[in-house]
């Protein structure tokens, strides 16, 4: 997320400027609530309530009423510049933002992101949608274009098959496709990335690609799928070594040669094609030994000389051509013909 953002205020001071038109007891209430004291701990309703032995529902009435008087108050309308402001940084970072994101972009800092967000519950302009199945918590301060990029969103969903892999180039245009009425200011990768990450239903992996959040694809949970995706971002047949190795690389994990080796054996995605080469069976190899191969070429091609069977063998499995001819010596499945075709037997 590349945009610096430098604001001319100190948010613990507007925050302390707007507290202190309160109760002593209005202060401590929402102190605790939002977590603007020295520790960025946020109390529950239960816990101030406790405090004051009155019940949660009356804490939620001194809260809300000190919200209300805080917004009715002169020292709320001294502190316009710093709504400006804020509302300035959510349209820069593209209108709708994850609440996650937004604080982030403020301050590293638990205390100071604390404070900041009271600024974004106090100004009548901010609006916090809150989170459900589909979107993360997100703030905005324009419904209408909220509303576009969340069905935006859900179109672009609608259209990734289950487990679909799309590279971030190919998702953002077909995000710009969506939202082609879109203010142009808003068509930047940065943006829509940042919205991208706003949806529950659509991830990204640790190799970049993005899909349904709910794929072993995106949310790869162990070595079978680890090994899925690092075989398909090579796009070719690779050594179990160098899968256990890339795994190791890209997913942060120890992957051991041995237990890579299994999980490929056992898992029908996997192909082996060579001595410890494997492939994707999604890529159309066939499954099977070299005899096995020879075996499903014949059944759908019918008898064939020697050099056409090498030719085709040779394009499902890395083997020597005398390990096809040797194969095809054995007379318990292949027979040769007066033409000096192959068939099955």
């Amino acid at each position: 997320m590349s945009e610096k953002i430098n604001l001319s205020f100190k948010p613990k001071e507007v925050c302390k400027r707007l507290l202190s038109i309160l109760t002593k007891r209005g202060q401590d209430v929402i102190v605790s609530r939002y977590g603007l004291g020295a520790k960025a701990q946020k109390l529950t309703l239960d816990a101030i309530g406790k405090k004051y032995s009155i019940t949660r529902e009356r804490v939620r009435q001194i809260e809300n009423h000190s919200l209300t008087t805080i917004r009715k108050s002169k020292a709320y309308k001294d502190a316009e510049p710093a709504f400006t402001e804020l509302k300035e940084v959510i349209l820069t970072l593209g209108g709708l933002v994850s609440e996650k994101d937004l604080l982030n972009h403020f301050s590293k800092d638990a205390v100071t992101q604390n404070h900041f967000h009271f600024l974004l519950v106090i100004g009548e302009e901010f609006k916090r949608e809150k989170e459900d199945d589909e979107f993360k918590h997100r703030w905005h301060v324009d419904s209408e274009l909220a509303s576009k990029i969340q069905g935006a969103l859900r179109k672009l969903y609608a259209k990734l098959s289950d487990d679909e892999l799309v590279v971030e180039g190919d998702l953002i245009s077909n995000f710009l496709d969506e939202v082609k009425d879109l203010n142009e200011k808003y068509k930047n990768e940065e943006v829509i990335k940042r919205w991208l990450s706003i949806s529950h239903k659509i991830g990204k992996n640790p190799l970049g690609e993005w899909g349904k959040a709910s794929s072993p694809n995106v949310n790869a949970k162990g070595m079978r799928d680890y090994a899925f995706l690092v075989i398909r971002k090579h796009g070719s047949p690779i050594h179990f070594k160098e899968v256990a190795k890339a795994i190791s690389l890209y997913f942060d994990k120890k992957a051991h040669v041995a237990t890579t080796h299994n999980e490929l054996i056992k898992d029908p995605r996997f192909v082996l094609v060579g001595r410890g080469l494997y492939a994707l069976a999604e890529w159309g190899y066939m499954s099977g030994v070299v005899k096995d191969v020879i075996k499903k070429i014949l059944d759908k091609e019918g008898p064939l000389s020697k050099e056409k069977i090498v030719e085709k063998v040779l394009k499902e499995r890395y083997v020597k051509e005398n390990t096809i001819l040797v194969n095809l010596q054995n007379s318990k499945y292949f027979k040769k013909g007066k033409d000096n075709r192959y068939e099955n037997v």
